[in-house]
């Protein structure tokens, strides 16, 4: 294996780097960039990504149709996109000249090829990955960022290697290491604007399931998803799962800077709706919290009285999914719901439930979850100032005919 060992003068340069990151004022935040993650429209897809509905044109975040999740495993141009500031220009994330750093605390550091990262044995798991602001647009008040309805969320094949097993080549020196920095080659426009660096606890960058990726339902992975290589820490939501991957840096804390210590962060306790929280009580948003879609009837749909049959999905963070339920009288009854398919850790369970109307006009289709640790979805969620982890009850309004 190729691999390079960094030398100290390297490490200084790149530990003076992130210094820097972390020095980025509050008041420094507000700047000309900001306005471009802000802007929304209607812009054209990407090539290939003509399943999706746009909701910020630059840089280019869309949604996945909910009509997509009839599948299981969710189409590749149909899976939603996400990033701060776009893909990196192609020539810094060429995969033949690509690299991975492994610094900080470690005994060996190194520099990985993407070759070098596939000597590594090779894992695939299906798992679901989903923006922390999905459902954003249903939280009252209205919190700030991309408007996300439903779509924000896929079911996806990723294979790759396992992060502990690249950490125990390096040799993390266990004394006092708690955190794994990650960091990507994506760059705001503005000098201004801090970098999109994450961090998460070294339990979970070394549980066997987290893996450095490389591939996306069998293929390479596309530029819009992160490619050559990405993390997925299954069961937390994608905040943690840094695109384009370029350096890790093994760490006594948590990561400095906007979008570890002010973003992605959410209340520890529940607050009042539209409440300012103070720092010390918000903690980083990480597992994702079980939920359900109704995938069909779609909202809006005319049917003909008789048998209808209610699909959909369910997914939670760490546990599995125990049981879905349907209600058609406001949550007044539940019916239990048909789970399908296999009981995988991480990956979304179909499910489907046959409701039998009897009269005409208009009815609210509902749906709820419950995992296997014992969490259920609740009729709406707590609000939070990031508008982050929604997870209320799905509805879906259809109208009978006779």
């Amino acid at each position: 294996m190729s691999m390079h060992r960094i030398s100290r003068r390297r490490m200084l340069q790149l530990a003076a780097s992130a210094a820097l990151a972390a020095a980025v004022r509050p008041q420094d935040l507000l700047g000309p960039a900001w306005a471009e993650e802000a802007q929304t429209g209607d812009g054209g897809n990407p090539a290939g990504q003509d399943r999706l509905r746009t909701r910020v044109s630059r840089p280019y975040d869309a949604e996945t149709q909910v009509s997509s999740f009839r599948e299981w495993i969710t189409p590749t141009k149909s899976f939603f996109v996400r990033s701060h500031f776009g893909p990196p220009p192609a020539e810094s994330v060429d995969p033949a000249r690509w690299r991975l750093t492994v610094a900080g605390l470690v005994d060996r550091p190194l520099i990985l090829s993407l070759a070098d990262v596939k000597q590594f044995e090779e894992v695939t798991i299906t798992a679901v990955l989903q923006c922390s602001g999905n459902g954003r647009a249903f939280h009252h008040p209205r919190a700030p960022g991309v408007q996300w309805e439903r779509g924000a969320v896929g079911n996806a094949q990723w294979t790759g290697v396992r992060l502990t097993d690249v950490l125990q080549r390096a040799g993390v020196q266990r004394a006092g290491v708690r955190h794994v920095q990650l960091e990507g080659a994506d760059r705001p426009v503005s000098d201004k604007t801090p970098l999109f660096i994450r961090s998460i606890p070294l339990a979970k960058a070394l549980h066997p399931d987290t893996l450095l990726v490389y591939r996306m339902n069998g293929e390479p992975l596309p530029l819009l998803h992160g490619g050559p290589l990405r993390l997925i820490a299954p069961g937390w939501m994608a905040d943690a799962c840094t695109k384009w991957l370029t350096a890790l840096t093994v760490q006594e804390r948590e990561a400095e800077g906007y979008y570890m210590q002010t973003a992605y962060r959410h209340p520890i306790q529940p607050v009042e709706p539209g409440a300012a929280v103070p720092h010390e009580q918000m903690r980083p948003v990480e597992a994702m919290v079980v939920k359900s879609l109704i995938v069909s009837p779609s909202e809006g749909a005319s049917l003909p009285i008789g048998p209808v049959l209610v699909e959909g999905v369910a997914w939670t963070g760490e546990g599995r999914v125990a049981r879905v339920e349907v209600s058609s009288d406001g949550g007044k009854t539940w019916h239990q719901a048909r789970l399908l398919g296999e009981d995988m850790l991480y990956a979304w369970r179909r499910w489907d439930y046959r409701w039998e109307p009897t009269t005409g006009g208009t009815a609210t289709l509902l749906s709820r979850a419950t995992d296997s640790l014992g969490h259920v979805q609740p009729e709406r969620s707590p609000w939070n100032p990031g508008g982050f982890l929604w997870n209320g009850w799905d509805r879906v309004t259809v109208t009978i005919t006779t």
